[in-house]
């Protein structure tokens, strides 16, 4: 079977919109460490085929040229796929290599928005797994008070998200963190479901906070 008849193959297994992400998954083990095929699913421009891509990419082959091509054939996806793609390769891919550690941890003044975002989402995601906050707070905290109210929805969102997390687990930025909450209003009106955390600041830290006795 050829490359191409392989990728043809997998996309009439994957492509569809209801396809399991455990099926993913499953499929991802079968194939194992692919970077040429990740390429060739990658290239289709399908959402799940490019879940699956990410998945078998070879860690030791994605650099900051690599990277800057992912951001921009993202821009063809909608907003939320694109934040999802992103997470998913940061959380596959980005997170397991100290190369690519140092690669997102540069993205804090990328030119491009999603960029901004996973960093900030990293930032947020190191301090939710309930480990030693590092030692950057406070220059974060300085970049949130000064920045945030001129980024964009998807950059806000991720700034917000990590000063949730900081508030959380750093009680001396804590009172700092609720009063950039009351300060910007981010989603203080915003209806969550029920047993789910809110995005406010206030209401965040307060809840998440509490469920660890912090």
């Amino acid at each position: 079977m050829t490359q191409i008849s392989s990728v043809k193959d997998i996309l009439e297994q994957i492509a569809p919109e209801d396809t399991k992400m455990g099926d993913i998954k499953k499929l991802a083990k079968e194939l194992k460490k692919n970077h040429d095929l990740s390429l060739e699913l990658w290239k289709t421009g399908n959402v799940n085929a490019r879940r699956l891509a990410i998945m078998i990419m070879d860690k030791n082959q994605i650099d900051e040229a690599f990277l800057a091509k992912i951001d921009q054939d993202l821009r063809s996806h909608t907003q939320q796929d694109q934040n999802r793609l992103m997470e998913w390769l940061m959380a596959n891919q980005l997170m397991k290599n100290k190369k690519t550690i140092a690669i997102m941890e540069s993205w804090i003044n990328a030119d491009s928005p999603l960029q901004r975002r996973t960093f900030w989402y990293h930032q947020a995601r190191l301090r939710w797994t309930g480990q030693t906050p590092p030692e950057n707070t406070a220059e974060l905290m300085d970049e949130i008070e000064e920045n945030i109210a001129k980024e964009p929805e998807q950059v806000q969102w991720a700034m917000n998200f990590a000063a949730g997390w900081i508030g959380v687990y750093d009680k001396k930025f804590r009172d700092r963190c609720v009063k950039i909450g009351e300060k910007m209003g981010l989603y203080k009106d915003e209806i969550v479901p029920k047993n789910c955390t809110p995005n406010y600041l206030p209401d965040f830290i307060k809840i998440e906070a509490g469920k660890r006795n912090l």
